[in-house]
Parts: C-alpha cells; sequence; structure tokens
C-alpha cells in the first residue's frame, strides 16, 4: 500500500494559492476553483480580519496550508509554539495533509526570511529525519516536504538533491511536495538532468504538486513566481504526472499577481495538461468541503 492510500491523501484537482490580491474576489463570488492553498503563517493569529477570511473561505472551498518557516533542516530547536498554531491551523480547516521547504531558514533565534539550501550528507539525513519524524507526531497529520530552488551547492555534499529527498521520505515516512518549477530552475541554475530528478522521486510518495513562473536572468533563473509557467516546465510536468498519477496540483503567482481570470486561465492550463496524460478527470467534489 503507498504513502497517499495509507494516510487517505485525496486528489484534489487543481487550484491556486489563496492571496490578498483576489480574497474579495473569491469570498463573494465564489469562483470555480477545485481547491486554494494558504500560507500556513498568515493565519496563526486567533481572531482578527484574516480568521474572518479563513472561515468564509473554508465554507466552500478545501484548503491546505503551506508553511514558510518551519526550518525543519535548521539546527535550533524546533519551535514548539510554531507547531501547536500549525496543528490548530490543520485542524480548523481539516486539512488532509500540510506542507513546508525542504531548506533552513535562520540560526541562533534570527530568521532571515529566506528558504535556504542544506549540505546533502547522510548526517543531514539523519538529523532532518528525525526531526520530520518528531513534527509529523505532534501534527498529527501529513506533512509534505517541498523541493526548495537553490542557487549554491554546498562542496560537502555526497548526495544528489533528489537522492536525498527520495530517501528522506522513505525514512521519515513523510509526503514530498514535488515543485516541477524549483525542479526546471535549480536544474538549469547547477546543470542538472531535470528529467533524472523527475524519474528518480518515489511517486507514491508525492501528494501535491506546485507550477509557477520564473526569471530569466540569463546566467540562472530565479524562482519569483511572477509569471506564466514556461514551456519547459509544462513538459516537466506532464512527464511527473505520467510518474505519480493523479495528484493536487498548484498554480502559485505570488509576484506581479494579475487579475483572478489570468490567475484562472493558468489553472485550467494546468488541468488541460493533466488531463491530456490521465484522461479527463471530476473534480467538484472536492471544491467545497463535506
Amino acid at each position: 500500500m503507498g504513502y497517499r492510500e495509507r494516510h487517505a491523501i485525496p486528489d484534489l484537482g487543481i487550484g491556486v494559492g489563496l492571496r490578498s490580491a483576489h480574497m474579495g474576489h473569491v469570498l463573494r463570488a465564489h469562483p470555480a476553483m477545485d481547491w486554494f492553498e494558504i500560507i500556513s503563517e498568515n493565519f496563526f493569529a486567533e481572531g482578527g480580519v484574516a480568521r474572518a477570511h479563513l472561515e468564509a473561505a473554508r465554507a466552500h472551498y478545501r484548503l491546505v496550508p503551506h508553511g514558510v518557516s518551519l526550518s525543519i533542516a535548521g539546527t535550533d530547536a524546533i519551535d514548539r509554539e510554531h507547531l501547536s498554531r500549525l496543528r490548530s491551523l490543520v485542524r480548523r480547516v481539516d486539512a488532509p495533509w500540510c506542507s513546508d521547504h525542504l531548506c533552513w531558514t535562520g540560526a541562533g533565534g534570527v530568521d532571515v526570511h529566506d528558504l535556504l539550501p542544506i549540505p546533502y550528507t547522510r548526517e543531514t539525513l539523519a538529523h532532518v529525519v528525525e526531526r520530520v519524524r518528531r513534527v509529523q507526531g505532534e501534527l498529527e497529520a501529513p506533512l509534505a516536504l517541498e523541493n526548495a530552488s537553490s542557487y549554491m551547492e554546498y562542496r560537502e555534499s555526497t548526495m544528489a538533491e533528489h537522492e536525498f529527498l527520495a530517501e528522506l521520505a522513505e525514512q521519515a515516512d513523510c509526503g514530498i511536495l514535488l515543485d516541477v518549477n524549483n525542479v526546471f530552475v535549480s536544474a538549469y541554475n547547477h546543470g542538472l538532468d531535470a528529467d533524472a530528478y523527475i524519474d528518480a522521486i518515489p511517486g507514491e510518495r508525492v501528494v501535491q504538486m506546485h507550477l509557477a513562473g520564473h526569471t530569466d536572468k540569463g546566467t540562472h533563473l530565479l524562482d519569483t513566481h511572477s509569471d506564466h509557467v514556461c514551456d519547459g516546465v509544462w513538459r516537466l510536468y506532464r512527464r511527473a504526472i505520467r510518474r505519480c498519477g493523479a495528484v493536487s496540483t498548484l498554480v502559485e503567482w505570488d509576484e506581479d499577481i494579475p487579475s483572478w481570470s489570468v490567475l484562472a486561465d493558468e489553472a485550467q492550463a494546468a488541468r488541460t495538461a493533466r488531463d491530456a496524460v490521465l484522461g479527463p478527470t471530476t473534480m467538484g467534489s472536492h471544491a467545497r468541503p463535506a
């Protein structure tokens, strides 16, 4: 029995990030969308406008929390207050899983508010496995870790990123959020084989995929979430879907955010790409909570 089956991970279909630029439209018009991803930390506070928006969105859509500051690979002690708030949020929205990034975000109590790369070594692997097991035990919910885009590598690394991620998921018994754009970006930046990366990921561990646009700086690609998904990422996405099957997919667009209609068209493009591989599927039953 695969990971998704053991944890009853549903295929939610195609979604987008729930951002403030579109919040009013989403809450007033309830436009067609299978599901939304929310930034976990934006909804940790009790009460207030953010909590009211959360409750209103939850009444009409499935929501999945996606964090940016768990620092699962960091050396500072895991923030127990952060975990408590995340657990409360997961329960409040009845999320089938939650996610964060395979990275560290600071040290010595200082958060640099960035997703920093890690050395891919056996020592680091053992460290992260232990922390993931502890976090999942306290969350009492499946945790999926995302491959972050990177612009530098460590000389100390003895494993490929995809090998590290695959072994981490198996040893810690966690899920994978496969960010296809980040695979594309990092492969370009480091001269890696993006196809080989996708082919090495254990498909049954992938509970979600991300798609996004990036910025071409000539010497490197920058993961900006500020444009349409490029042709190369669409091709890689179709390859990932062939390998992983029907997996919840999210379009990220966080800078130079377009109108709702443009974002919805990008989500439809993701559906078209997925359907071209798997055949049409009906996701309406997942658009609203039971």
